[in-house]
């Protein structure tokens, strides 16, 4: 079956490299390292020391980049005679992974993840001589896991998550993707719904650790930059729209074209970088005037805007610094909901939708804490807003949950250290 995987994967590999190129029209980074993809890759004087030895760290794009921060420190803390290799699949995590791991300049390399055929892992992995290998949450790839186990590299499972949408889905193609979880040699789950879904799914060994989300601490500079954004805004209360996906943005600009002028700011950030000209073609298109993130800098008058389009990256927590809630895209349509960690680490009440089963444990658990609140729709996320700029005190009080349940729920990293530490030790032994 993994044979007529590979395969497959060899005849669409045509249409997946015209696919990279096409969407590199919008985003030029998938046009670069090409080779990579295809596992070539360019001389590194630190490669012919038979004693340098990489940790890998699959991340496959922004979310999953960010989410394996603490854990990256932390290895990279413990280990000092080891290096980060950084993986990807997309290029804004790629972009990601620059910003957020540069301060530890040579010490994190990044390259792009090969297309999952045996002979291009298998050349990824002679290449790179990985120690161990840590596939950050879901991903499970069937001739990657194969090559892994043929060159003694030991794999964990770290951050995992499996929805029941996923393993329905999965289960169908079980004579492919059970002999890939079984291999895996460890995995840190995030909850206890979580392991039981990736125990039925094949998995042997399962751990429940919390999700690493949780131990990201907000960086001080972009919590202070928000922060100055608020200050330039002036007394406006502020609702974030955060990560929103298509569809979304439409449903929620309905819905403020109705009201009009408001009272607050509604700042939208789309979850990918390629729809941001679409969605300020949207804000005017249904009459509300916009501002842009490069604005923010510019000055007052912002009594006169209705909305402020967050067109940056890497800047999340700065967004959530400068509003007072935040709503959670991915949720008000079937799209299985964005995380919420980051906004209630920073003490922010959360509005979010329905539709959250990529993060189901995550946001019920907030919901019962009084940190997060559901809504239904557009309508009913701006009339819950109102509701609370209307309440100060049922604000404050969410905003002190958020940050509690954030806190309680920190200790991820150090669970899943303990449980890398023997696959680690092992692959030294066998140096």
């Amino acid at each position: 079956m993994r044979l007529l995987y590979s395969f497959i994967w060899w005849l669409m590999l045509p249409l997946v490299l015209l696919r990279l190129w096409r969407r590199g029209r919008k985003e030029p980074g998938y046009r670069a390292h090409v080779a990579e993809r295809l596992g070539f890759y360019s001389y590194d004087a630190r490669l012919s020391d038979p004693q340098a030895r990489f940790i890998w760290v699959h991340a496959v794009s922004v979310g999953e980049t960010r989410a394996a921060e603490p854990l990256i420190d932390a290895l990279l803390q413990q280990y000092p005679q080891h290096s980060i290799l950084l993986t990807c699949m997309t290029a804004t995590g790629r972009d990601t992974g620059a910003q957020v791991y540069g301060k530890h300049g040579a010490r994190v390399v990044q390259s792009f993840l090969p297309y999952d055929t045996g002979w291009m892992c298998g050349r990824f992995l002679r290449h790179f001589r990985p120690a161990v290998c840590v596939l950050m949450e879901t991903e499970v790839w069937p001739s990657l896991i194969a090559q892994c186990r043929r060159h003694h590299v030991p794999v964990m499972l770290a951050n995992a998550r499996l929805s029941a949408r996923s393993l329905r889905r999965g289960l169908r193609f079980a004579a492919l993707l059970r002999p890939a979880a079984e291999a895996i040699d460890v995995v840190a789950a995030q909850s206890e719904a979580d392991a039981g879904r990736l125990l039925a799914f094949g998995a042997r060994h399962v751990e429940v650790t919390g999700s690493l989300k949780f131990d990201v601490q907000p960086p001080a500079e972009m919590v202070e930059r928000g922060l100055a954004w608020k200050r330039a805004v002036g007394e406006r209360k502020i609702l974030l729209c955060a990560s929103t996906r298509e569809g979304e943005e439409a449903l929620i600009l309905d819905a403020l074209a109705k009201l009009g002028h408001t009272d607050w700011l509604t700042v939208i950030v789309p979850r990918h970088p390629q729809r941001f000209d679409e969605a300020a073609a949207m804000v005017r298109s249904h009459g509300l005037r916009l501002r842009r993130r490069a604005e923010l800098e510019q000055g007052g008058g912002w009594d006169e805007v209705d909305v402020l389009l967050g067109d940056s990256m890497g800047e999340m927590f700065a967004y959530y610094a400068l509003c007072d809630v935040a709503f959670i895209g991915g949720s008000l349509l079937p799209l299985g909901g964005q995380n919420l960690i980051e906004a209630l680490a920073l003490g922010k009440p959360v509005l979010i939708g329905e539709h959250t089963f990529n993060f189901q444990r995550t946001t019920e658990d907030a919901v019962e804490a009084g940190a997060a609140a559901r809504v239904e729709d557009a309508v009913t996320l701006l009339r819950q807003w109102g509701a609370l700029v209307a309440d100060p005190d049922q604000m404050a009080q969410m905003a002190g949950a958020a940050a509690a349940f954030a806190r309680r729920h920190q200790g991820a990293t150090a669970r899943t250290m303990a449980l890398l530490a023997p696959l680690l030790d092992a692959a030294q032994g066998r140096r």
